[in-house]
């Protein structure tokens, strides 16, 4: 899925979700918000830097609070020659590329072509033919609610050695977008359409097929024409068939959650398994340029916002909600209000991206080591030192100094990152 998929990076807070207002767009708690006062770059710094002296290998941060703007970087780009990290490198940013895809999809919306109710087998009843097409709508593959499987574990078998035999024997491997969505049609349900969430990456490669058949284009082309050049952003793109990575990047490091005794460069791949799922390339500041653009209504039309913005609860093995995911997009509670963003996760890169819902204060961290965490005995990620760490970056970066009550809160709470997708073995 990637998000593999699933990323270290999501948080969980403690609490309630905030309240919704009108057209069910929830409203940002006003107690503890943020203001630019508490940009603080020296303490920004020193939280990015004890990620790094956690054992990540090497971050990028971008922070945004209104028109003050602040760049990080910490640790190394090479691990072998010691080449630093640099505030402007690109990275492969995985799921992130769902809010891409669903933003195209709702312009679509608003120019009256796709109804985010209408059965997706209406548009494509050769990808995803019978009942499911006949059931399963286009707002369901959205929302990660089809009920539909992933591919990962077709695409990459050995993970449920678990291993990295096919990854390393896969790396130059083309895959079509429908060969992926055979794939997933073909894994275990993860439930009837419409009745619960679970992340597929399945449902995003036939939201690309979707935005073919309306637009007549590849969807990579006009998702480059009418979201990433729209927004203005410079460092944005689909790779193709291009392993590589154009422009400065650091190396791209995975451990396997312990299946590799030492971590594996995955820099160089063929994305055609990601496809409109997890493929992009960008920065933290095109990032955060980005998410400013779509919740400050630049991107779509205010009725398609809110529709983005109607979540479902994300809940993990205990029944307890982490997050509120809404059509390509989720909402994150932090002890200083509500923040919309996504993250994303691939062999060995990772990325969070989080705004605040008036689209001023922002984040964007990015890192190049993954899968660093052991699993526990139901294969959820055991959270550690480095996650500890990137939660505290989060933290400064989008709440600033707290008061003691909100300190005490994140201290004494399940306020800690984790995996909300379990990885696939």
């Amino acid at each position: 899925m990637p998000d593999r998929l699933g990323s270290p990076l999501t948080l969980q807070a403690a609490g309630r979700p905030a309240p919704a207002g009108q057209d069910g767009v929830p409203q940002i708690p006003t107690v503890g918000e943020p203001t630019a006062s508490a940009l603080d770059h020296a303490k920004l710094q020193a939280t990015l830097d004890a990620a790094h002296e956690a054992g990540m290998y090497g971050l990028n941060s971008a922070v945004q609070d209104g028109g003050t703007a602040w760049r990080g970087a910490s640790g190394v780009a090479d691990t072998a020659s010691g080449r630093p990290v640099r505030t402007d490198m690109r990275q492969r940013v995985g799921g992130i590329t769902e809010t891409f895809v669903a933003t195209a999809v709702l312009q679509q919306v608003d120019q009256g072509r796709v109804h985010l109710d209408d059965p997706i087998g209406g548009y494509l009843p050769d990808v995803v033919p019978g009942p499911r097409g006949r059931e399963i709508t286009v707002r369901m593959l959205l929302g990660h609610t089809s009920g539909i499987g992933d591919y990962l574990s077709a695409a990459f078998p050995s993970l449920s050695d678990p291993s990295a035999e096919s990854l390393d024997a896969y790396r130059n491997r083309r895959l079509s977008p429908r060969r992926l969505v055979e794939w997933g049609l073909g894994a275990k349900p993860t439930g009837d359409p419409g009745q619960n969430w679970s992340h597929s990456g399945t449902d995003y490669v036939i939201l690309g097929l979707l935005l073919e058949k309306i637009t007549g284009e590849r969807a990579a082309d006009y998702i480059t024409a009418s979201v990433i050049r729209r927004a203005g952003l410079r460092d944005t793109y689909f790779p193709g068939d291009d392993v590589g990575i154009h422009g400065p990047h650091p190396k791209m490091y995975e451990s396997l959650f312990g299946a590799l005794d030492q971590p594996r460069d995955y820099s160089d791949y063929n994305m055609s398994w990601s496809s409109t799922e997890g493929s992009l390339i960008s920065t933290p500041g095109d990032l955060n340029h980005f998410y400013r653009d779509l919740l400050t209504g630049r991107l779509t039309s205010r009725n398609s916002l809110a529709e983005m913005r109607k979540t479902v609860p994300v809940k993990d093995a205990n029944g307890q909600t982490v997050l509120d995911y809404g059509l390509g997009i989720y909402a994150l509670n932090l002890p200083c209000g509500r923040f919309w963003g996504h993250d994303g996760s691939v062999w060995g890169a990772a990325t969070q991206s989080l705004t605040g819902q008036d689209g001023g204060r922002q984040l964007t961290v990015a890192m190049n080591r993954t899968g660093f965490q052991r699993l526990d005995g139901q294969g959820v990620p055991i959270t550690g030192p480095i996650d500890n760490a990137l939660g505290a970056h989060v933290l400064q970066a989008l709440c600033g100094p707290s008061d003691a009550s909100s300190a005490t809160s994140a201290a004494t709470t399940r306020f800690l990152p984790l995996t909300f997708v379990t990885p696939p073995f």
